[in-house]
């Protein structure tokens, strides 16, 4: 295959020989199914990296984000507020429990939450007397939400703070690991993530009983009794011991894999220095860098997010638009929301870059080479 008709990736899984080793040590110690020693090795070891008491492997972020919100009591009736700008997992999880999510705009230098709207939501729900169970996060693209700001304004409402941190391990924002901001939060180790699982997910808390809690309920909520004893309705959310191997293999990479997706970054801020009426988004040294995107000023730039896509596209290069709202998704049509209009315009004029940790400097020169050939011929 030649170098034109190679695809390059988003985001790629970036796995080798240590994954290799980890793997085959577990399947080899017989230890397959959703039990074992690497499951409880795995949770140690993303507890001590993000710095949180507790952690709990489940089989997706989705999971997790599921379990966190029954942690924090959210059920039928009541509301959690949910930032519009993320992926429809973070949503899905609130209807999971039965709750009614309330969308709020985004800050867009950012794309994580707004909060000036998110403390003028709160302060509507209250005086209405919705009964708002939590706040629920996210962490956009590896960046963390400013919670300098959210984690007192919801202190002072009195409700909790649920971190989407699933794009995000490996941030770090004044001093504190992203999946340690809220009362529990949730890491995702999906194919495409920071690292990877193949697919898999992580509940951080330094609460113990809600830890506890989510065990329990991922383990098919049974009894502790010799015979299949069940008192209330419990999920199948438990990781495997093969997958929480490959996890920590990854974990050892980690900082590693960083690194790369950050040069990578630092390659796109050379491409695109000095051409106007276009910008990074969210970029801060708290990112890992999961995911780099662009914002184009039409107007300014003098060509649009979607052209840019067309033109990779056809040279065999995968991008992606900045998530579409969840206020603009058919399944939630009709939700409550608090806009300001910004997430809107990062999606009409964002763009996601490949990013992974897996491409290579080939790969990389390739795709910086369309980006100058594509502003080049606009100039």
């Amino acid at each position: 295959m030649d170098a034109e008709s190679h695809r390059v990736l988003l985001s790629g899984p970036d796995v080798g020989d240590l994954e290799e080793e980890y793997v085959l040590a577990a399947l080899r110690s017989g230890w397959v199914a959703p039990a074992g020693p690497d499951i409880d090795l795995f949770e140690r070891e993303i507890a001590a990296r993000v710095g949180v008491p507790h952690a709990v492997a489940v089989n997706s972020g989705t999971a997790a984000l599921h379990l966190a919100l029954l942690g924090v009591g959210a059920g039928p009736g009541d509301v959690v507020v949910v930032p519009t700008l993320t992926f429809v997992a973070t949503a899905n999880a609130v209807t999971y429990t039965g709750a009614t999510p309330v969308f709020v705009d985004c800050d867009p230098a950012t794309g994580n939450i707004d909060a000036d709207l998110l403390a003028g939501l709160l302060a509507t729900l209250a005086r209405e007397g919705a009964p708002v169970r939590a706040v629920l996060t996210v962490d956009l693209y590896g960046l963390c939400a400013d919670y300098r700001r959210i984690l007192p304004l919801c202190e002072r409402s009195g409700v909790p703070v649920v971190e989407d941190a699933a794009e995000a391990l490996g941030a770090v924002d004044g001093g504190r690991a992203a999946g340690s901001f809220g009362r529990a939060a949730a890491l995702s180790f999906n194919g495409n993530k920071i690292m990877t699982t193949s697919g898999g997910g992580m509940l951080l808390t330094a609460d113990p009983g809600l830890a506890s809690r989510a065990k329990h309920l991922a383990g098919q909520a049974r009894e502790p009794v010799p015979h299949y004893e069940h008192a209330e309705t419990g999920y199948n959310y438990r990781l495997s011991n093969l997958l929480a191997a490959l996890g920590r293999a990854q974990l050892h990479r980690l900082d590693a894999m960083i690194g790369r997706r950050r040069a990578v970054r630092d390659r796109y801020t050379a491409a695109f220095a000095g051409v106007d009426g276009v910008r990074l988004l969210g970029g801060t040294t708290a990112t890992n860098c999961w995911l780099t995107s662009i914002v184009v000023d039409p107007d300014r730039a003098g060509w649009k997010a979607g052209e840019l896509a067309a033109h990779l596209a056809e040279r065999g290069v995968e991008t992606r638009p900045i998530f579409k709202p969840m206020h603009l998704q058919p399944v939630f049509a009709g939700a409550r929301a608090a806009l300001s209009g910004a997430a809107e315009r990062l999606y009409e004029n964002g763009l996601v870059l490949p990013s992974g940790s897996a491409l290579s400097g080939g790969e990389v020169d390739r795709v910086v080479g369309l980006v100058r050939d594509f502003l080049g011929g606009r100039r």
